[in-house]
């Protein structure tokens, strides 16, 4: 009895942290909303770049193959959340080469097929190639090159703060949400024992804690911190 009612308490938990994480990466997946809003008004991409946007979209196809219980059995919320992002960056990246000129609509539609391209390969040589335990070990080691590659993103942001003495280009509720995600998705890879999931979002709540911490620091001297968002990475 007493077995059971941990085991619950555990699975509630982990399951808490989990939906937490897929709420704190919603905010994440609908931040570059007014960028697009602008790219639609204006009818131009301007200078804005779509690789961001292309390379978040095959990070959350491949955290996705590694969330569903085909490779992973038990950490659905990692599909969930990815599944969700996929949606979101493909939405982002239709839009960029709908609205860009015609040499970066080649491009951009070169890479998006590419990224369809390596996730169809991944998919095939973890399904033909390993049994259970290693596909989970294969896409795992995949997933987690792919979200500390995305962490450049926050890396940049942190040199530019420090560079320049200013938060200007560090939107505050996007930090927060980007540290709250990290630890919420740290807490569920911990709780269901898989350093494919805490390692790297252990890895992003020290960087998100590093950037509020900054913000703290430089928002006494700073002024406007509204900048377009930066893409940042999700679990």
């Amino acid at each position: 009895m007493i077995s059971s009612g941990l085991f619950s308490t555990y699975s509630v938990c982990s399951d808490a942290a989990g939906v937490a994480g897929n709420l704190f990466a919603f905010v994440l997946f609908v931040s570059p909303i007014p960028t697009f809003r602008r790219i639609v008004r204006n009818q131009s991409t301007e200078q804005f770049s779509g690789l961001p946007y292309i390379y978040s979209l095959l990070n959350c196809l491949i955290c996705l193959w590694y969330g569903l219980p085909l490779i992973s059995p038990g950490i659905i919320l990692v599909a969930t959340v990815n599944s969700i992002g996929a949606v979101f960056q493909l939405v982002y990246v239709i839009l960029f080469i709908a609205y860009t000129d015609k040499e970066k609509k080649v491009r951009m539609s070169g890479l998006l097929l590419a990224v369809f391209g390596v996730f169809a390969v991944v998919a095939y040589v973890s399904l033909r190639l390993f049994d259970p335990p290693m596909r989970q070990m294969f896409i795992g080691c995949l997933s987690v090159a792919s979200l500390i590659s995305m962490f450049a993103s926050p890396l940049f942001v942190i040199n530019l703060v420090i560079r320049t003495k200013s938060v200007e280009f560090m939107p505050f509720y996007l930090s927060l949400s980007t540290f709250l995600m990290s630890v919420s998705f740290f807490a569920y890879g911990m709780l269901k024992y898989d350093p494919f999931i805490y390692v790297p979002n252990g890895i992003g709540t020290i960087l998100g804690a590093v950037q509020l911490a900054l913000y703290a620091y430089f928002s006494r001297t700073s002024g406007d911190d509204s900048r377009e968002p930066l893409i940042v990475s999700f679990a």
